[in-house]
């Protein structure tokens, strides 16, 4: 994954890693209400029970080769009861605004994919109060 250069003057270059693209998407992710994690399969679940917290977790990042494009993958954990349609819309606006306002990079794709769903706490325990 090479660095996307997104400006260069008499001073020199600016180039920014695809991980911290990946950073930036991964928390826009998670501000979504209806979020509940990000997935990273195996891979980020084994870091996380090493003590590792990943904040691009789930978020694949493509640059184009004239780096001033990009696409984003994402895969998530959804929260019960929320519209999934309306929380990948979500999702796809708040990455884009991100992406684009902090490095300057045309976002062309944010692509959403739910792999699991997630209860809260709160819901877990009274649904097994209720199961008695």
């Amino acid at each position: 994954m090479l660095p996307a250069e997104v400006g260069s003057g008499d001073m020199g270059t600016t180039q920014i890693a695809n991980e911290v693209i990946a950073v930036i998407a991964g928390l826009a992710a998670t501000d979504v209400r209806g979020v509940a994690d990000m997935s990273g399969g195996v891979v980020g679940g084994i870091a996380e029970r090493l003590g590792r917290k990943n904040l691009s977790k789930g978020v694949k990042v493509d640059v184009s080769p004239d780096e001033r494009q990009c696409s984003i993958d994402l895969s998530i954990i959804a929260e019960y009861g929320f519209r999934i349609p309306d929380v990948a819309m979500e999702i796809q606006d708040g990455v884009k605004r991100a992406i684009e306002g902090m490095t300057g990079l045309e976002v062309t794709a944010v692509n959403v994919n739910v792999l699991g769903i997630s209860l809260r706490h709160d819901e877990v325990e009274e649904r097994d109060k209720l199961r008695g």
